[in-house]
């Protein structure tokens, strides 16, 4: 971790307000994109240090927009989580206010239920770009990846909580078999 100066402070808080707004689905929609811009981009972090800050973020109790809070602290220490924190957070709060209650207020219109019918697509093709760069570190671990695969099944075909595929992940590693 570097500590960055005031411009690169204030770029890094632009880049999350911009991504707070197409956050739809949540925060972790727009991983693929966090990834490109503090990993490739900035080469700040790591690709190791994104996918455990994720993975560690996910795995502790509380909001999943916690994740955005370690990357920031792995990017520039306690002033980097809440540069990026804020920035995810400030635009889409607002803006999630605004609309629930304007929404509330229309929506048996045509045009209001077609856009919340139009998000769904939306927010599953976000989903499975974060999927996909999460998953960039098991390529080429046929043991890892069937281990996504079987948890992807699992997850479709059952009511099963999801812990218990952490759990299983958690005894494979351990075990050493991935």
């Amino acid at each position: 971790m570097s500590a960055l100066d005031t411009p690169e402070l204030l770029a890094l808080f632009a880049h999350f307000l911009v991504l707070s707004l197409l956050a739809v689905g949540g925060a972790i929609t727009t991983a693929p994109d966090m990834h490109r811009y503090l990993v490739i981009d900035q080469r700040w972090i790591t690709d190791a240090q994104f996918t455990a800050s994720v993975a560690l973020a996910q795995a502790a109790p509380g909001p999943n927009v916690l994740f955005v809070a370690v990357l920031g602290w792995n990017v520039a220490g306690p002033v980097g989580a809440m540069v990026t924190l804020t920035g995810i957070m400030l635009p889409s709060t607002t803006l999630a206010l605004w609309a629930a209650r304007w929404g509330a207020r229309r929506r048996d219109t045509l045009a209001v239920r077609a856009f919340t019918s139009g998000l769904a697509p939306l927010t599953i093709g976000l989903l499975l770009a974060t999927g996909w760069v999460l998953t960039d570190p098991a390529r080429g671990h046929w043991e890892l990846l069937a281990l996504v695969a079987l948890t992807v099944v699992v997850m479709l075909r059952s009511t099963a909580s999801p812990i218990w595929m952490v759990a299983a992940g958690m005894l494979a590693g351990a075990l050493g078999w991935v």
